[in-house]
């Protein structure tokens, strides 16, 4: 059984899951979706095209579906997809999709926190911890178990790896490939992220392989012929697999 306050708007055409606790001042406008034991503390919005999971929290001042900031939208129907067990903490918002993808998509047991900003067609991945007043810009994506900083903005169309930590008020528009710190400015390589690899169970012989490719990566003055050293010199684990891929499929080029 739902625990609506009588002091929150549910438009009738909302689907409501089961064990929802929806507080004062919420708004849940028409055409959302809402599964189970949920929680939406005070004055949270939930906008047309959400499509949310389970067991999430929602603080106060929370937006979820808000009407994309891109002047290319057209009203079109789009969504806004978020999945399970997700702390989504004070003035967070985020924007649904454009004709361009058609969703905006965070996926589940990330920490997004306060008054950071998710921008239309972004794709977050899971076990995301998401600092303080971090704004993505449109078609951001973020692989799994990153951490970014407070105060950090990514340019859009960014992508940022997995296991990456990066640094608080960093700005950059490259994209940054996996199981690195970066930092400084401008944003550079600053070595593995050893603490966050060590906690994810990563033996110290993998880190060491991993670390051996980005030496080789930045070992030449033109990056795909630091691709060609990693895979003339390392065996190719899927570890370092994801690097490669991630270095040949970049389009806004990787961080130096």
């Amino acid at each position: 059984m739902n625990q609506i306050s009588p002091l929150a708007f549910v438009h009738p055409e909302a689907k409501l899951g089961d064990n929802n606790i929806i507080g004062p001042f919420c708004y849940i406008d028409r055409d959302t979706v809402i599964g189970d034991n949920n929680i939406m503390q005070n004055s949270v919005t939930v906008s047309v095209g959400a499509r949310i999971g389970n067991g999430n929290e929602f603080f106060p001042g929370t937006s979820i579906s808000t009407k994309p900031q891109d002047l290319k939208f057209n009203g079109e129907i789009t969504t806004c997809q978020i999945g399970d067990n997700n702390s989504i903490r004070e003035n967070v918002t985020i924007s649904r999709g454009t004709a361009s993808k058609g969703t905006t998509i965070v996926g589940s047991n990330n920490l997004l926190m306060e008054n950071m900003h998710v921008a239309h067609d972004c794709l977050l991945g899971n076990g995301l911890i998401i600092g303080n007043s971090t704004k993505l810009a449109g078609e951001v994506t973020i692989d799994d178990n990153a951490i970014i900083s407070a105060a950090v903005l990514c340019h859009q169309f960014g992508h940022i790896g997995g296991y990456v930590m990066v640094q608080g008020g960093s700005r950059f528009s490259q994209d940054i490939p996996p199981y690195i710190i970066v930092g400084k400015f401008p944003v550079k390589y600053c070595g593995l992220n050893l603490i966050g690899l060590r906690r994810r169970g990563f033996s110290n012989e993998l880190i060491e392989h991993i670390h051996s490719a980005y030496r080789l990566l930045y070992s030449k003055g033109i990056i795909a012929e630091g691709i060609d050293e990693i895979k003339k010199n390392l065996q190719i684990t899927p570890e370092i697999q994801y690097i490669i891929d991630f270095v040949e499929t970049s389009k806004r080029g990787i961080i130096r």
